[in-house]
């Protein structure tokens, strides 16, 4: 079996019961993080419950920001095949050995970066057009799916061409479009448009030929729809899935997808697609409010009933429900991980056009996570998200009450559960992730800036391209590698918090805000600490 992209592994649940299934056959992309030494003998952790937030407005960490800014995008920098201006997947810490395989997410992720580097000074604006135009170039030579215009999720990096083996495995790939991956492609896209004018018309180009309702299916019990995982241009050869017309109406495009594999929780990573397709009029609104926020109180079998009240928007009836945990009320994601509540924040304002919902859940679920860390598992440090593993290929890691899936996704090496109302174990070796530590600097700079600082200069977890992707706390098992992914995560963190939120503004044009802001700030969750 062949690997799919990691993303759309981690967040795809059942439809109607939440339960983890991928969207195309394979495991996930342990194999897209290439094995590098594993690091030992880092110091003890410090004793839990060291940070907490603090409100202090002193901006004088600016110059550590910015130094972790320039490594991170000379990690990204180093990762980009010059000649197509497409960037790999993944690479060593000695930013060697690039992985031979790139995905939209990958791409989208190095259009954001090369902007932040621009705006923070790293690279002249010149650099920066050309470096766009490169791989805006690259993009319009490569083959898609072109009836809904949208791209593959594995290209080589070096050439552009759709991957058909994987790299070092020799496994077949089918080629897949993911929703998911091309929600972040598009998304940088839009941003291009906004802050590039010479690469403005190409990259409007690109993006205008994407049908974003591809990826909405109306024939679900959740009214109006929900969005699929993604399909296959060929018969992958799976049980499960159906030849069908694509979504959309678009004539002859007959693809093959899995009728049970549906986005249906509302934090989830996956919330971009949604938003791009209700700014571009290819969705209606009430597809916002078709996901879970949590299960239904009614059902039996989750393991945490939900505290909250059944309301309606946009014709849709939602549960406002909430998970309770350590005194507070939060939307829990499907794994409990920091990118699924945070990395569309990035772009979208959410805590300001939603101020009660996102504005709400969005520092709660940071405090939850370092709370986590801190006090009730005592590692020292926090920041949990699907990364690397440190002790070999790619694993989901998050806090397991913030998270609806049965099996967790849990905090540390070796996947211990835990039940709530007993007390937490102690001494387990967490695994924190870089660039979940930065995600949420937008929502607690200081006591974010601390951690990170202190998983660089305790842990040990950072060299010449910036934070290592992941490391165990407690046995000091450092994953030595970036993965292309995470590194511009942090890069558009760090950009947003230098900025002041450029991103937000680049993305929230007149009209996106005419079309998504009246969806997002009518909803109140059931969230408070």
């Amino acid at each position: 079996m062949h690997p799919i992209d990691r993303r759309t592994l981690l967040t795809v649940p059942l439809l109607g019961a939440g339960a983890f299934a991928g969207t195309a056959a394979g495991t996930s992309a342990a194999a897209a993080a290439p094995p590098g030494p594993a690091g030992t003998g880092v110091p003890p952790v410090a004793p839990a419950g060291l940070t907490r937030p603090t409100t202090g407005s002193d901006r004088g960490d600016d110059a550590l920001l910015r130094r972790w800014a320039a490594d991170t995008w000379h990690c990204l920098d180093t990762m980009t095949v010059r000649e197509t201006g497409l960037i790999s997947d993944a690479i060593d810490a000695d930013l060697s050995g690039h992985s031979g395989n790139t995905s939209p997410t990958n791409i989208g992720g190095s259009l954001w970066s090369v902007l932040i580097a621009r705006e923070l000074g790293l690279i002249t604006p010149g650099h920066a057009r050309n470096r766009i135009a490169r791989t805006l170039a690259s993009l319009e030579q490569m083959d898609h799916h072109e009836p809904s215009g949208m791209f593959f999720n594995w290209y080589d990096e070096r050439d552009g061409s759709v991957l058909r083996t994987w790299p070092g495995s020799g496994d077949p790939v089918v080629p897949f479009v993911s929703s998911v991956d091309m929600g972040w492609l598009g998304a940088a896209l839009h941003v291009v448009a906004q802050a590039d004018p010479s690469n403005r018309r190409r990259a409007r180009r690109l993006f205008d030929a994407m049908r974003w309702d591809v990826f909405f299916d109306r024939e679900v019990d959740a009214q109006p729809g929900q969005t699929i995982g993604g399909f296959w241009v060929e018969d992958p050869g799976r049980d499960g899935v159906h030849l069908r017309p694509l979504f959309g109406g678009i004539p002859g495009a007959d693809v093959w997808y899995h009728s049970e594999h549906h986005y249906d929780t509302a934090v989830s990573e996956a919330r971009m697609v949604t938003y791009l397709g209700i700014m571009t009029g290819q969705i209606p609104a009430g597809a916002y409010y078709t996901t879970y926020r949590t299960f239904p109180p009614e059902w039996t079998w989750p393991e945490m009933p939900p505290v909250g009240d059944w309301t309606e928007h946009e014709g849709v009836a939602v549960f406002e429900g909430a998970h309770t945990y350590r005194g507070m009320e939060i939307v829990p994601g499907w794994g409990g991980s920091m990118f699924e509540e945070l990395m569309p924040d990035l772009f979208v304002p959410e805590a300001a056009w939603g101020p009660h919902s996102w504005g709400r859940n969005h520092p709660l679920h940071v405090r939850a996570q370092r709370e986590h860390g801190l006090d009730e598992a005592g590692y020292g440090y926090w920041g949990f998200s699907p990364s690397s593993d440190p002790h070999a290929g790619y694993r989901e890691y998050g806090v397991d009450a913030l998270g609806l899936n049965p099996t967790g996704y849990y905090s540390d090496a070796a996947g211990t559960d835990w039940h709530q109302g007993e007390p937490y174990p102690q001494g387990l070796d967490g695994v924190v992730t870089p660039h979940a530590a930065a995600l949420a600097l937008q929502h607690e700079r200081d006591s974010a800036l601390e951690n990170l600082s202190r998983i660089e200069t305790e842990l040990g977890a950072y060299g010449p391209g910036g934070f290592h992707d992941a490391v165990a706390v407690r046995s000091g098992v450092i994953a030595r590698r970036h993965l292309s992914l995470d590194q511009s995560m942090v890069l558009g963190a760090l950009g947003n918090v230098l900025l002041d939120e450029q991103l937000h503004e680049w993305f929230a044009t007149d009209e996106v805000a005419a079309r998504l802001r009246p969806v997002i700030e009518q909803e109140v969750f059931r969230a408070h600490g």
